[in-house]
């Protein structure tokens, strides 16, 4: 099997879980696909069949079929048409899942290694010409589907050389695996709104609220290459310190006095969570195993 997406038993964590083993045994030519406008290009019909050879409750079907016929509200703009399922409803992803299993048993007894998640797949080869013809395979039964892969987001890489490849919110790289810096970004942007200098709440508010979110995504990303992810902790503390030197009247930045004023053991009494602390205890617990 493989895809991860959706199954019983089976979640984002296995599919890297899976990259980082074929990575490991050399399959280290990827071809990082990435399908055109997924959601809203899958036909209706193809669709259908394939939902029927898997549900065989009359009522599911009629209540799936009608689900994608009918008009949706997406946000200001209506959502009718006859290909695609609408991106934010929950039988969605499940719905696009199913379109798609097919192609991973056709690719599995060709011999390819592919990962996918829901619409999110690569292809871990041995090497450069096999990645190049499992390519073709991949552009081949996703046309009979009627998809196609996207010209210029779909690549294929040497993961052992600079660049690598994105997937399922990591980048993977020279035997590295990191968020990448949509992951990065989007998580600074969380901390950013939490350590605004103008807001009202005690620092251990702060602390806690910060907290929540720190620990959530380090729970997904603490298999990360510790360099990568460390360097947020002395980030936080810097706009924590901040936000201090603005409530006792201080002006510009003035770190290394904010840093004797304000050390590391003060966040560290208020109970701030650190990446480095995490990633050192679970390294220690793990003793280099998953």
């Amino acid at each position: 099997e493989q895809s991860y997406g959706f199954r019983p038993g089976r979640g984002c964590k296995d599919a890297l879980r899976r990259v980082d083993e074929l990575l490991k045994k050399g399959n280290t030519w990827v071809v990082d696909g990435d399908i055109k406008s997924y959601f809203d290009s899958i036909p209706h019909d193809k669709l259908m069949k394939e939902v029927e050879e898997q549900i065989a409750d009359g009522r599911i079907l009629e209540m799936i079929e009608g689900y994608l016929k009918h008009g949706i509200m997406d946000g200001l703009k209506e959502w009718q048409a006859e290909q695609g399922t609408p991106q934010g409803a929950v039988i969605s992803p499940l719905l696009a899942n199913i379109y798609l299993s097919k192609i991973d048993h056709e690719m599995a007894k060709l011999g390819y290694e592919m990962v996918r998640y829901a619409d999110d797949s690569v292809i871990l080869c041995r090497g450069e010409e096999e990645a190049k013809r499992a390519m073709e395979e991949m552009k081949r039964m996703l046309e009979v589907r009627g998809l196609t892969l996207h010209p210029d987001k779909t690549k294929i890489v040497d993961a052992t050389k600079e660049g690598g490849f994105e997937f399922l919110g990591y980048h993977f790289e020279r035997g590295m695996r990191y968020p990448r810096k949509k992951s990065m970004d989007k998580m600074k942007a969380t901390i950013r709104h939490k350590t605004r200098r103008t807001s009202g709440e005690s620092m251990k508010c702060i602390v806690g609220e910060l907290n929540a979110s720190l620990r959530g995504w380090y729970v997904y990303f603490k298999h990360s290459h510790k360099t990568k992810i460390s360097r947020i902790d002395g980030w936080i503390r810097m706009r924590l310190r901040s936000i201090l030197r603005k409530r006792h009247g201080g002006k510009g930045r003035g770190r290394g006095a904010d840093h004797q004023r304000w050390p590391n053991a003060y966040f560290t009494n208020l109970g701030l969570f650190t990446i480095t602390a995490a990633h050192a205890l679970d390294c220690q617990s793990r003793r280099g195993n998953y």
